[in-house]
């Protein structure tokens, strides 16, 4: 499955956290990164005199409608004495920057009708854009009525939403966000960029226009109980992962640490949740000091069991709601609060700031560096002040140990058993004229997957797309509106699960008939382009951004692309995406690949309209054995964790070199082995047909 936006880390030439004696060490060094954020927007950014055409130039339109009601609605907010605001901006995430958000916080969505997972709403008093990807401009085009302009974000003369809102209002306007829902830095260069026209970035920490105007429709926040993840599974228990922690405080001389990625809680405490779909985590604020920590959490969702681990792991436990409350008071004893600008929230970063800056006003304090404040001879803070770096937790978790890594390799087995019984029923069933359509076939492939031992639930939605629904790359079938599964069409079939010890993530494209030259020529180069980066060998601490171009070279050959990344980290089970690791166009993100990461291989071609061709595996990186260390640096290659066959027919053996085919043969070689005992009778001989080798005429 696709990531819908980089992760990025804060630009330094070296970092180096988490010891490798811990699981919070590792040492890395980072390629400079002097220019990064610069050459980024030097690519992303235009010229303020470029403008975006309507949505009704760029897409099919709409038939004229009735005023949304919604943006009625929202827009009579605006003028509210308490508010007073001229536009209104709606992103997508929830109040820890999460991808996949409870339904309760889907904010965007209820107020757009656009339901992908990437996109952010702009309402003004007379107008309403939406700025989505492009995985999603052919599901934006169908499901935003024609009171939305639609912006195409990425393509040429497409302004972002700063520059829209700088060449549509007034100056000096006032433009309202919800802090919670902003990243610091996100924040800050919004901030920045609209001061370009004097308008004013409010923050409304008291009120949540959507939610103010969904009112009792509103879903209720979820409430499920959370779960233990067994060490055994984890690799590390949490008193270590929280010694490592303070170990990276003290060293940061810092006296602890705002957490509030879903994921990194869920796996530094060993807790797993299902708050979120798809995803194991809970909604929860994690704050630790060197001499303890303080869960922020619904205690509703704590059973006896979570609750006495929680006890005896030396974390207390407060209300979700009071973590402003518990920020003020870190500054009035004088922490040093190490923070995540590009995770944590604009709101608890401000509230920080603002509650010291009423200490140092009210000790008569100075500091001009509120960065770093040098300790008092006794070792106490002088004051308190904020240590703004990438959360240690992050990276830590996104280096797999060797626990993890086989729950992921055990997983990805069962995993690979279940989609061999699918596709040998699919094929039967197809061939006997069985009329499936796309909301069947995924119900069905949960079916098999729920059979097997240790299985939660998908990992996301499920992909299936027939013909030209294929080409819509985050494509969601819905039972009153999805495809026949059309025998003489490609079908694209993305999916994933979550089971008890991790996390798969698969794509593949097949044809039930007989595939046209055209189709299986594009099927070939990706296919060529997926073998380039799981055969790619490369320097340590290289980043992930490098090896993009192996995926796409084959396709570029002949002038074709795709518009989203070729990977994206993936959770043991956890998230299946992750961070800050990426496989991407987008060279912002200088995170280095290292040994024990999971990143998909995901290269893909759509024609819009026509068809969609995604072909996907997960690895994990590993060290390569070269004969040469140039440089005395260590290479590093890729191990495959999914072993599910590609389909032979869709392959011009013709564009294929021998060392190519030789590839695709040892591959089914594996598969074979590995997958067969898990397997028998119509799944069985399925699996044998389709791992047979290939030999080129």
């Amino acid at each position: 499955m696709l990531l819908h936006r980089p992760f990025q880390l804060h630009a330094r030439s070296r970092f180096s956290l988490l010891s490798l004696s811990s699981p919070f060490r590792r040492s890395i060094t980072y390629l400079p990164n002097s220019h990064t954020k610069l050459q980024r927007r030097s690519v992303i950014r235009i010229s303020a005199s470029i403008t975006a055409k309507p949505s009704s130039e760029l897409r099919k339109k709409h038939k004229s409608s009735e005023p949304d009601e919604k943006l009625v609605a929202l827009r009579e907010l605006f003028s509210r004495p308490n508010i007073n605001i001229d536009a209104y901006i709606i992103p997508s995430q929830d109040a820890h920057q999460s991808e996949f958000t409870s339904e309760c916080y889907a904010r965007r969505a209820y107020i757009s009708g656009f339901t992908g997972s990437a996109g952010t709403a702009v309402v003004t008093k007379d107008k309403a854009a939406l700025w989505t990807d492009g995985r999603y401009f052919l599901q934006a085009e169908q499901q935003l009525s024609s009171s939305w302009i639609l912006m195409r974000a990425g393509n040429f003369g497409v302004p972002t939403t700063s520059e829209w809102l700088n060449g549509i209002l007034s100056p000096g306007c006032r433009i309202g966000i919800d802090p919670f829902l902003f990243s610091s830095d996100a924040a800050e260069e919004l901030k920045e960029a609209i001061s370009q026209k004097n308008h004013e970035l409010v923050y409304l920490y008291d009120v949540n226009l959507v939610d103010e105007m969904w009112k009792d429709s509103r879903p209720k926040p979820p409430n499920r109980h959370i779960r233990l993840h067994d060490v055994k599974y984890a690799g590390v228990d949490v008193s270590s992962k929280l010694s490592s922690l303070r170990s990276e405080l003290i060293s940061a001389g810092s006296s602890a640490i705002v957490i509030s990625m879903l994921d990194e809680i869920a796996w530094l405490l060993n807790l797993r949740g299902s708050d979120v779909p798809h995803s194991p985590v809970m909604y929860a604020y994690l704050v630790v000091e060197i001499d303890g920590a303080k869960l922020f959490i619904d205690d509703a969702k704590l059973n006896p069991e979570v609750n006495h681990y929680l006890k005896n792991a030396g974390i207390e436990l407060r209300p979700y709601e009071s973590i402003l409350s518990e920020i003020e008071s870190l500054a009035l004893k004088g922490a040093c609060l190490w923070l995540d600008t590009s995770s944590v929230s604009a709101a608890i970063v401000n509230t920080f700031k603002s509650a010291c800056d009423k200490y140092i006003s009210t000790a008569g304090v100075v500091n001009s560096n509120k960065k770093t404040v040098p300790n008092s001879p006794d070792g106490q803070s002088c004051g308190p002040t904020a240590v703004y770096r990438s959360s240690p937790v992050s990276l830590a978790k996104a280096v797999k140990n060797e626990a993890e890594l086989e729950g992921m390799r055990n997983c990805h087995l069962r995993d690979a058993a279940a989609l061999a019984q699918f596709w040998a029923w699919l094929e039967e069933e197809i061939s006997n004229g069985v009329i499936l359509t796309e909301v069947d076939v995924s119900d069905k492939l949960l079916e098999f997957r729920s059979r097997q031992d240790g299985f939660i639930g998908t990992s996301f939605d499920t992909i299936s797309g027939s013909g030209a629904n294929g080409a819509i790359i985050h494509y969601k079938p819905e039972p009153n509106s999805c495809s026949i599964i059309d025998a003489e069409k490609l079908f694209l079939l993305d999916s994933g699960a979550q089971y008890i010890d991790g996390t798969t993530d698969i794509t593949r494209t097949v044809h039930f008939g007989q595939p046209s030259s055209r189709e299986k020529e594009c099927f070939t180069r990706v296919l060529q382009g997926h073998i380039a980066l799981d055969q790619a060998i490369f320097p340590e601490n290289y980043p992930g951004f490098v090896l993009d171009a192996f995926a796409r070279s084959s396709l570029w050959k002949i002038g074709l692309d795709y518009r989203h990344g070729t990977g994206h980290g993936v959770g043991a089970a956890l998230n299946v995406h992750e961070g800050p690791q990426s496989i991407s166009f987008r060279f912002g993100n200088m995170t280095p690949l290292l040994k024990g990461m999971v990143v998909s291989n995901e290269p893909g071609y759509y024609e819009d309209h026509a068809f969609g061709i995604r072909i996907e595996n997960l690895l994990y990186v590993k060290e390569a054995n070269t004969p040469n260390r140039f440089g005395g640096v260590e290479y590093l290659g890729f191990e495959k964790l999914t072993f599910v066959p590609i389909q032979a027919k869709l392959v011009d053996l013709s564009l294929l070199s021998t060392a190519e085919i030789d590839w695709l043969n040892d591959y089914h070689g594996q598969v074979w082995e590995k997958v067969s005992p898990l397997l028998d009778g119509p799944a069985y001989e399925w699996l044998w047909n389709n791992t047979r080798p290939l030999v080129k005429a």
